[in-house]
């Protein structure tokens, strides 16, 4: 008697997969997990490099004026938010990429994108003529970094089941997103020494007053280039593409036509807008509001936390639902600004500068956990919105398409809300900019934020959290 054999072995062609089938449980155990895991360990030092690059100007500003550049309070901001700015509009683009050219070639091409921004930033602060202009487009090409994350997040959607999204997601974005803090971590120290000796390039003579010490700020873009080289040829060798994900623009651009797309796009501003844009403008606004206090020393501790508790926020949702944890984020990211606000009106006092940054630390682990329970929230409401439609059709066979393409419709929405999203580096600390310019404080940009933080509460809770929700998540 023939026995008959359960075929699970992914079909391969090269790094090509032909059939994939994250939902089919024997197939999952049996191969499918192994290869996914893979592809996700190697997304995730890709990711947390390319935030490392978007946001090392966050740190680099703070010191140009000590080694000879001119620029005033509000050319300095403008370098920090401009990042943002690039990365947020590269976004939109880097969505849709992964169906088109494959997740294993688009990571590997993306993370070598970074060595530009890295090795010219390098080569410009050597030089104290280097003219403003330059350090724009310097800013403005850090955004290659930023970008990444819209396709890295859309890449291992595509790899998981439904039922570990949440939590899969949440490691490639939470452990990604430590690039920020490590930026702001390693940057302060690498500056300090010739790690590269004669081939990093000559010291400069950093000066605050009577204070003078040697520095190489050089080092913040070259620090990297070694490790987006090794990251690069990870993806290229250990990746894989998976052929049930190919789609032209025009399928995916269905997602335009979804009014949860655009609801959940102002949500997710509220919870990682808030994370970049925090990153980005924090160590200058401590350092303009707290002059006595060296930023560099705590501006990675916000960034850690938010990183750190992003995968908590998704696994968190997996349990709990998306929707209720949200809702909770937004009032708890409300109160936070409320006491900066606080505790920037008696700067001037003893310990002022310790409850400011306390309250940084509350809003960095809410836009964390808000991170992680918003993108949870994405692939339900896709999957519960193409399962309403194929009801309608009274047709069981629709359901199974529904299924497949909510799968490849989520991973473009997914993408394209975090280019929205990505907004937030450049309008956070811009605002804090305009509003220290307008008004002689940041008061004025924090109230901003209260309001729009209680509109997503208001969004959360009636789209898709109370009782009788349109999508409940």
């Amino acid at each position: 008697m023939a026995r008959t054999v359960l075929k699970t072995n992914p079909r391969r062609e090269g790094h090509v997969i032909t059939e994939w089938r994250p939902e089919d449980a024997a197939f999952w155990e049996e191969k499918g997990k192994r290869i996914a895991t893979r592809n996700l360990w190697i997304s995730i030092p890709a990711l947390l490099l390319a935030f490392a690059v978007w946001m090392v100007w966050s740190v680099a500003v703070v010191n140009l004026p000590n080694i000879g550049f001119n620029f005033d309070e509000n050319q300095l901001f403008w370098l920090a938010a401009l990042p943002g700015l690039s990365g947020a509009t590269l976004r939109v683009f880097y969505s849709f990429m992964v169906p088109i050219f494959g997740g294993r070639r688009w990571t590997a091409i993306s993370t070598a994108s970074l060595l530009i921004p890295a090795i010219w930033m390098g080569v410009a602060v050597q030089d104290p003529h280097t003219p403003y202009s330059v350090f724009l487009v310097l800013a403005l090409l850090a955004g290659f970094g930023g970008g990444n994350f819209a396709s890295s997040m859309s890449n291992i959607s595509f790899f998981f089941p439904k039922s570990q999204k949440g939590m899969a997601l949440g490691l490639n974005a939470g452990l990604g997103n430590l690039g920020v803090s490590v930026v702001q971590f390693v940057v302060p120290l690498v500056i300090t020494i010739g790690v590269f000796g004669a081939f990093g390039g000559e010291p400069q003579t950093w000066a605050k007053g009577d204070v003078t010490r040697t520095m190489w700020i050089q080092n913040a873009g070259f620090i990297w280039v070694p490790f987006i080289i090794a990251s690069t040829l990870a993806a290229w060798f250990g990746m894989n593409d998976l052929a049930t994900a190919r789609a032209s623009f025009r399928e995916q651009a269905v997602i335009f036509k979804r009014k949860h797309m655009w609801l959940m796009s102002w949500l997710y501003v509220g919870t990682f807008g808030s994370f970049i844009g925090f990153s980005a403008g924090l160590p200058l606004l401590t350092k303009l509001q707290f002059p006595d206090v060296d930023p560099t020393q705590y501006a990675f501790l916000g960034p850690m936390v938010g990183a750190l508790f992003r995968p908590v926020g998704g696994w968190i949702s997996d349990k709990l639902g998306g929707a209720r944890v949200t809702f909770w984020t937004f009032v708890a990211m409300a109160v936070a600004v409320l006491g900066v606000i606080y505790f920037l009106g008696i700067r001037t006092q003893p310990g002022a500068f310790w409850g400011f940054l306390a309250m940084f630390m509350v809003l960095f682990l809410s836009t964390g956990i808000g991170n992680g329970s918003t993108f949870r929230m994405i692939p339900v409401i896709c999957l519960s919105m193409y399962l309403r439609e194929a009801e309608l059709h009274g047709d069981a066979a629709v359901e199974s398409v529904a299924a497949k393409e909510s799968g490849m419709r989520s991973a473009a929405v997914l993408g394209f809300i975090s280019a929205i999203a990505a907004y937030g580096a450049f309008f956070i600390p811009k605002s804090f900019g305009t509003s220290i310019a307008l008004t002689g404080g940041p008061q004025a940009a924090l109230y901003i934020f209260i309001g729009f933080y209680l509109s997503c509460i208001a969004v959360t809770w009636w789209y898709y959290s109370r009782k009788n929700a349109p999508v409940p998540c």
